[in-house]
C-alpha cells in the first residue's frame, strides 16, 4: 500500500466505525417497544377533582356521588375508573329521601365487569339505621347486589352488634346475611316475663 491509501483508512477507519455505532444505537429491539407500549397503556387517560356526579333513571335521581379525586384508565384491555383519595354515595328512594350510603377510603370501578369496588375503611348504612363496617364492599350493578368477603361487623340502632367473615345483601342493604356470624345482642328483661 502506497502511504495515501493508508492516511485515507485512518481517516474513514474511524468515521466508518463511529457511523456503525450511530445505526446500531438507533435499533430498537421489539422487546423494547412492547415495554414501552404497556407502560403507556396503564398510564391514566384522565383525572377529576371535586367529582360530584348524580346517576338517576327514568329521570328520578337514585343516587349521588362524590369523590376528591377521580382517575380514569381507559386505554387497557379493562377500563376502570379509581377514587384513591375516597368516596361517599348516597342513595335516595322514590320520593327522593335518603335511603342509605357508602364511604369508603378507596374506591375503583371497573367498567366492563359493572361493580364497584369499595375498599379500606368502608361504612355503609341503610334506611333502618343499620351501620356496615368492613375493608371490603363490592357492588355488583349486574345483580344489584352487595357483597364482602372480609371480615364484618354489622351495628343495629339499638346497639346489637353482628359479626362475620362476609356477607351479602341487596342494593338496599337490607337485609343483611352474615357468614359464620356472632353477635351481641340486647334483651329486654320485661318483656321476657
Amino acid at each position: 500500500m502506497n502511504s495515501q491509501a493508508i492516511k485515507l483508512s485512518r481517516l474513514y477507519l474511524p468515521a466508518l466505525f463511529i457511523c456503525i455505532l450511530l445505526i446500531s444505537a438507533c435499533e430498537n429491539s421489539l422487546n423494547d417497544i412492547q415495554k414501552i407500549a404497556s407502560k403507556e397503556e396503564n398510564k391514566p387517560i384522565s383525572r377529576s377533582t371535586g367529582v360530584d356526579v348524580i346517576y338517576s333513571d327514568s329521570a328520578k335521581v337514585k343516587a349521588h356521588m362524590t369523590a376528591p379525586l377521580m382517575i380514569e384508565y381507559a386505554d387497557t384491555p379493562k377500563p376502570y375508573k379509581e377514587m384513591p383519595k375516597g368516596v361517599k354515595i348516597i342513595f335516595y328512594d322514590a320520593d327522593l329521601k335518603e335511603s342509605g350510603n357508602i364511604v369508603s377510603d378507596y374506591a375503583v370501578q371497573r367498567d366492563k365487569e359493572n361493580i364497584i369496588e369499595f375498599r379500606k375503611n368502608v361504612v355503609a348504612t341503610n334506611a333502618q339505621g343499620q351501620v356496615f363496617k368492613s375493608e371490603e364492599l363490592i357492588y355488583d350493578m349486574n345483580t344489584k347486589k352487595m357483597y364482602s368477603t372480609k371480615a364484618v361487623e354489622i351495628v343495629s340502632p339499638n346497639g346489637d352488634i353482628m359479626n362475620g367473615v362476609g356477607a351479602d345483601s341487596n342494593e338496599s342493604l337490607f337485609p343483611w346475611h352474615i357468614l359464620g356470624s356472632t353477635g351481641l345482642w340486647h334483651v329486654d328483661e320485661k318483656k321476657l316475663q
